[in-house]
């Protein structure tokens, strides 16, 4: 019955991030201003950073270290749990995973959601719509409500719409910073004092770094960029903090707050 619930949870947050994904919801048409020059930019077919490799290393990255972290909890440091799974290595798992895995859902259900219903144009919108200013013969300064374009891929025009805000920088942050805070409530060496705010800095700079690229790859305004990160971040601390239990006390009084000390 737990189960049912969660997959029933996960399946409920994803709903929105379906219906963009298998296009049963079209982006609003929004219009835009003749001469504007913020969606003059080519069209680059190469990305610094595609949709695979951002989702493969994301999942992969937290979601690998979150499996050893947790299974050392319990193989060295005798953690236990009062979930209904009694093996303590699924019941661990089930709870840091699911909670991880609930808040890619929720987060990145809210940037589709955002890209569907705001619509505004990506940087190379003009490029991807394959017109000019010339062509469609607008006076400078009027708004263009309609705009038919020459691009038969009707998939790279709608995308084209879905500017605001960064998937990547969105998903990025989230998936960076919740690994950040992993460490933050599990890890604790004493050997090396630096060690652990100095993976959070690559943590949160690599999530930096994929939303900069978007905006060098002309996929993305700043502001959505800005946006994405803040999204992210957001989402990030309500799991960590009142979703997941990483940051409770742990079960035995004579284990530390951490629950995971290397000596």
């Amino acid at each position: 019955m737990p189960t049912l619930h969660f997959l029933s949870c996960i399946s409920t947050a994803s709903i929105p991030f379906f219906a963009c994904e298998l296009k049963a919801v079209t982006p609003y048409k929004r219009g835009f201003f003749c001469g504007d020059s913020t969606i003059t930019y080519p069209y680059l077919e190469r990305e610094a950073i595609p949709d695979g490799l951002l989702i493969a290393g994301g999942i992969a990255i937290t979601g690998l270290t979150i499996a050893l972290g947790e299974c050392y909890r319990v193989r060295f440091r005798g953690a236990h749990s009062r979930a209904f799974v009694r093996n303590c290595y699924v019941s661990c798992l089930y709870k840091e995973l699911g909670s991880f895995l609930f808040g890619c859902c929720v987060g990145q259900s809210l940037t589709n959601m955002a890209k569907l219903s705001v619509g505004r144009l990506r940087p190379n919108f003009l490029s991807v719509c394959n017109i000019t200013y010339a062509s469609i013969n607008c006076t400078p300064g009027s708004y263009v409500s309609q705009v038919t374009c020459r691009q038969p891929n009707q998939k790279m025009v709608d995308e084209a719409r879905k500017s605001f805000f960064s998937g990547h920088a969105s998903f990025a942050m989230y998936t960076m910073l919740y690994l950040a805070f992993y460490l933050q409530a599990r890890l604790s060496w004493r050997g090396a004092r630096l060690l652990r705010p100095l993976i959070q800095f690559l943590l949160v700079m690599i999530a930096i770094y994929t939303g900069l690229s978007r905006i060098s790859d002309y996929r993305h305004h700043p502001s959505d960029v800005v946006t994405g990160f803040i999204q992210g971040g957001l989402t990030a601390y309500w799991v960590a903090f009142y979703i997941s239990s990483m940051f409770k006390p742990c079960t035995r009084p004579d284990l530390s707050p951490t629950c995971m000390s290397l000596e």
